[in-house]
C-alpha cells in the first residue's frame, strides 16, 4: 500500500518495513522547509505503527538529495539581503530537527542512495544507520563551493565515518566521492545495482531482530567517542540491565537454550 503524505514525500508500508521516498525529482529532491516537516511526519508515523520494525529512506528519480533548495532563501537585492539570505534559520528550523529525528528514531534505518547525495543531502544519508548505494551514486560536500561549511551534522558525521584526513579533504575541496570509493573508505555498507531492493532486504532482516537492542546499539556506538572507556562501561552495564527486562532478551536466550529460531517482537 502506497500513500502520499504530501507531494514531496511518499510513504509506503511493505510488511514490517516503512519505505519513505523523497519525492521532488525535478530538483534532485532538494529540501524545502515543508518537505522537512513532511519527512518528520512520515518518520513519526512509522515509529507509531506497532507493526513497523525498520525503515528505508530513498529518493525518487536520478538523485537521492541535493541538500537545500536555494529558493528557500531570498537573494533579491535590496535592504535586509544579509538577513534574508542567512542559511542559519533554515538549518535551525528544518535540517537540524531532521538529523536529530533520524538519530532518535525508535527503528533501525537503512538509506538507499540511488544517485547524488550532495551538501546536506549527504548529511541526511549519513544520519541513517546503514547505507546502501547504487554503483553510480556519489557524495559531494558542495558547501565550500558556495562559501559555507558542512551542516545538518555533516562536519561531525564525516569525521566520525572517515577520519579527519579524508573528511578534511572532502569538505575543503568539494570533490565527488563515488560509491566504490565510499565503500572502500567505510562511508557506506554496500554497493548494489538496485539499492532500494537491497535496502529493503536488509531492512526486512533488521525488522525480524530485537528492535530495542538495535536502537540501543546505535546510541552506544554513536556516543562512544564522547566518553572515556570507564564511563562507557557504566553505560553499557546500565543499557544491558534495561534490555534484560525486555521480551526479546528473554525470547532470545530461551530460543538459544531450546535450539530454535527466536520470535522477536520488538518489545
Amino acid at each position: 500500500m502506497t500513500e502520499t503524505t504530501a507531494a514531496s514525500v511518499l510513504y509506503e508500508e511493505r510488511g514490517a518495513v516503512a519505505l519513505v521516498t523523497l519525492n521532488r525529482p525535478h530538483t534532485l529532491n532538494s529540501f524545502t522547509r515543508e518537505m522537512h516537516q513532511t519527512l518528520r511526519d512520515a518518520l513519526d508515523r512509522a515509529e507509531a505503527a506497532p507493526h513497523i520494525r525498520a525503515l528505508v529512506l530513498t529518493g525518487a528519480g536520478r538523485g537521492f538529495c541535493a541538500g537545500l533548495d536555494l529558493s528557500e532563501l531570498d537573494f533579491t537585492p535590496g535592504p535586509g539581503l544579509l538577513e534574508r539570505a542567512d542559511p542559519g534559520p533554515v538549518i535551525e528550523d528544518a535540517f537540524n530537527p531532521t538529523t536529530r529525528r533520524l538519530q532518535s528514531l525508535g527503528l533501525p534505518t537503512v538509506v538507499a542512495i540511488n544517485g547524488v547525495a550532495a551538501g546536506a543531502g549527504a548529511s541526511i544519508a549519513m544520519a541513517c544507520d546503514i547505507a546502501v548505494a547504487a554503483p553510480g551514486a556519489s557524495f559531494v560536500q558542495a558547501f565550500s563551493k558556495i562559501g559555507l561549511i558542512p551542516d545538518a551534522g555533516g562536519s561531525w558525521l564525516l569525521v566520525e565515518r572517515l577520519g579527519l584526513a579524508r573528511a578534511m579533504a572532502l569538505a575543503m575541496t568539494g570533490d565527488k566521492l563515488m560509491a566504490d570509493k565510499a565503500l572502500e573508505w567505510g562511508l557506506i555498507w554496500q554497493v548494489a545495482e538496485d539499492p532500494v531492493a537491497a535496502a529493503l532486504a536488509l531492512a526486512d532482516k533488521l525488522a525480524a531482530m530485537p528492535t530495542k537492542a538495535l536502537v540501543a546499539t546505535r546510541h552506544l556506538l554513536r556516543d562512544a567517542g564522547t566518553r572515556t572507556l570507564a564511563a562507557h562501561l557504566d553505560v553499557e552495564r546500565d543499557t544491558q540491565s534495561a534490555l534484560g527486562k525486555t521480551h526479546d532478551y528473554m525470547e532470545g536466550v530461551t530460543a538459544f537454550l531450546q535450539k530454535r529460531a527466536p520470535q522477536f517482537k520488538g518489545e
